[in-house]
Parts: C-alpha cells; structure tokens; sequence
C-alpha cells in the first residue's frame, strides 16, 4: 500500500507541484481524445465493422452513458485504495479498453471496450480533481483543477483534429492506439510524479452515499445539468445553426470549432483564477455572462462575422465555470470530495443528453433559430438556482456567526 505515515512538507508540495499537475492534465487530454474522436472516424467504424451510421453512433451515447452511471458506481467501490495507486488501476483499464478497441473484431467487443473506457473517464476526473487541489495552497485550488481540466479542452482543439486525421489515413484503429499509447505516458508520469499523498481515514461506503444527501450539493449538481444542458442544447446542432442560418460552407465550420476550443482552453484557466478569489460570484457571474452570450447569439447567428466572435466568447464563458463548479461540489462533501467530484461529471454528462434531447426536440417542434433562446433559458434557470445558493449561504453563514456569538456570552 502506497500510504506515508506523514503527510509531506508543505513547501515542497507546493514547489514540486507543476510535474504532478502535468501528468494530470496529460491524463485529461488522452480522456478527452477518446470521448471525442470517435466523432471524426464514425464513417470509418460503421464501413469496418458493416453497421450503420445511427449504430455506430449509439458508442457515443453508450459512453457517456458510462461517464453517467458508471463512475460514480466505481468510486465507490474503489474508496478504500489509496489515490496514487486508484489513478494507476484506471489508466490501466484506459490503456486495456482502447487496446482492445485496436483490435475488436466486431462491434459488439468495441461497445464494451468503449464502456470499460468510459468507467475510468468520471472516476480519473474526480480522484484527479482531489489530488490536484490537494498538491497546491487552498487559494489555488482552482487554479489547479483548471490546469487539469485544461487537458480536456486542449484535446478539443488538438487531440480530436489529430485523431481524426491519423483515423481517416492509418485506418481507425491506429486513432486508439495513439491513444492507448497516450495512455501509457499518463501512467509512467503519474508513477514517477504524483506524490505519496497521506491517505485520509476512508468514508465507508454508507457515510460516502450519504454526504450526496446534502441538499446544497444536490442543488449544484441540479445547476450542473440545467448549465450543461444550456450549453449542448445548442452546440450539438452547431453545425446545421451555421450552415442553414449563418451561410457558412460545411468545412468552414471546422476552423470555427477549432476557435471555439480556443475559447474554451482560455476561459477554463481564467475561469479557475477568477474561482479562487471570489468563488460564489464568480459562479455566478460567468452564468449571466453565458446567458447573455446565447441571447445576443439568438441575433449575430444572421452575421458570419458577429456569429463568430459571438461563439468563441460563448465558449470562454460556458467552461469557466466547471473549474469553481468542481470546487464548490467538492467542499460541500468534505467526507466524500473524490464521489461528489466524480457526481459531478456524472451530472454534467447527464446536462449535455438532455441539452442534446431539448435541442432535437425544438427543431421538430420550433426552429433552428429557437435553439440560442432556449439554451439560455436553461443556463438562465441555473443562474437562477446559483443567486438562490449563494443568499442560503450567507444566511447559514450568518446563523453560525450568531450562534458563536452566543456560545461566547
């Protein structure tokens, strides 16, 4: 068991703290490149193995459905190994998954190898999200779980075009064996960099379920959802909003997306430095900043040009808020930090099946052009549900300050 009997001194885990991070985020971008990059190769899965487009298609759906369902399960299960040893067993299953998906014979073995893939996908976060905090002074907690997080944009703009591209000229196969051998460089750094942090007395398995019975914490993964699902009720049809409304040609879009990941990498680190100097109002803030973005999207979606700085801002703002989002989640269960960070993407990809469900639905029924409306609405109820926590905040805050009064006198 990989335990200290001391916790290590604070100094040196904060100057040793950059290559731990690293390795992390390496960890991240490989995870990010699996989720996405089927996307680019989907033609190329269903022509192999003689399915259909809609059946190749379902391995997405199968895999966040993984993320969902699945990770919270496995982190319960897993609470008792220690984090160093925890983040080894789940690369290792990434490094198995996706070798087997090098080499599935049918679609029926890559289904299952997805869904292997996709258990470690939320748990790798969640433990990853802890161990980040954990390795950095409490004000820059934030900062460092965005610098983890920062992997998974960056994969968006660089893992997933690369992918797409070694899967369309080396068959797509070669597309996870790039990523199984991603995987195998996140596991030696992790073995030669992540600390042997002193492992907490352990939850069981009943207190850990039970500290998601918290009423705020629910809430926020309430806020989790409804903001993801503002966020994908529109980006899933981005590309049909862009092409029939704004007039772009179809490989335009593309680059459009590319700048979009831009946005995104950089409102994810100015997201989690804004988090640790005012945690609350910055959440906050960033969902009125989203809300607006879709609102003014409603009408530049007409002008390529104002279409376009419209979604990279849009993008900056809708991820700089999972790194304060993360936190928050993480400090409301303080006797389950890794589950409840693990809840989270759990929530999160739940936010982005029903953003996409919402979005399909106002298609049928609405238009296009109705998608920016509601996916602010939606990213306005979680605005909504944040102001409601932060005053339940303040009034706790002000009942515990008058009971200590109290207790003095």
């Amino acid at each position: 068991m990989e335990l200290s009997t001391h916790a290590a001194p604070k100094p040196a885990a904060r100057q040793s703290s950059s290559l731990p991070l690293l390795s992390l985020t390496v960890g991240a971008f490989a995870i990010g490149m699996t989720e996405f990059v089927i996307m680019g190769i989907l033609p190329n899965v269903a022509q192999d193995l003689h399915v259909s487009i809609s059946a190749a298609g379902q391995l997405i759906t199968m895999y966040a459905l993984g993320v969902a369902v699945g990770a919270p399960i496995l982190t319960v299960l897993t609470h008792r190994i220690p984090q160093k040893q925890l983040l080894c067993f789940l690369m290792g299953l990434f490094i198995l998954g996706n070798a087997i998906s090098v080499v599935a014979p049918t679609y029926a073995v890559l289904m299952g190898a997805r869904m292997l893939t996709a258990l470690t996908h939320g748990t790798f976060f969640g433990v990853g999200a802890v161990i980040a905090s954990s390795l950095v002074p409490p004000a820059k907690r934030a900062g460092a779980v965005s610098m983890m997080m920062a992997g998974l944009t960056i994969s968006n703009i660089i893992g997933v075009p690369l992918g797409t591209f070694i899967g369309q000229h080396l068959g797509w196969r070669a597309s996870f064996g790039t990523i199984s051998l991603m995987g195998v460089v996140t596991l030696i750094g992790i073995m030669l960099f992540i600390p042997r942090l002193k492992q907490e007395k352990s939850a069981g398995i009943v207190q850990q379920i039970a500290a998601l019975a918290n009423r705020r914490l629910q809430l926020f993964l309430v806020i989790a959802v409804l903001g993801n699902a503002g966020l994908f009720a529109v980006f899933t049809y981005i590309t049909p909003l862009l092409v029939q409304v704004t007039g772009f040609a179809e490989h335009s879009v593309t680059w459009i997306l590319v700048l979009f990941g831009c946005g995104v990498t950089i409102g994810n680190m100015i997201g989690g430095k804004l988090a640790d100097w005012k945690l609350m109002p910055t959440i906050i803030g960033i969902y009125a900043v989203i809300c607006l973005m879709l609102t003014i999207f409603a009408f530049t979606v007409h002008s390529p040009v104002a279409a376009v700085i419209t979604i990279f801002l849009w993008g900056a703002a809708s991820f700089a808020v999972f790194p304060g989002m993360q936190v928050r989640i993480m400090g409301l269960a303080q006797s389950a930090p890794a589950l409840a960070s693990t809840t989270s993407h759990s929530a999160g990809n739940l936010g982005n099946a029903t953003g996409a469900f919402i979005g399909g639905a106002v298609i049928t029924h609405l238009s296009l052009t109705s998608l920016p409306w509601v996916g602010a609405t939606l990213v306005g109820l979680a605005l909504l549900l944040s102001v409601v926590c932060l005053l339940a905040d303040r009034k706790h805050e002000a009942a515990s300050s008058a009971s200590a009064a109290a207790a003095r006198h």
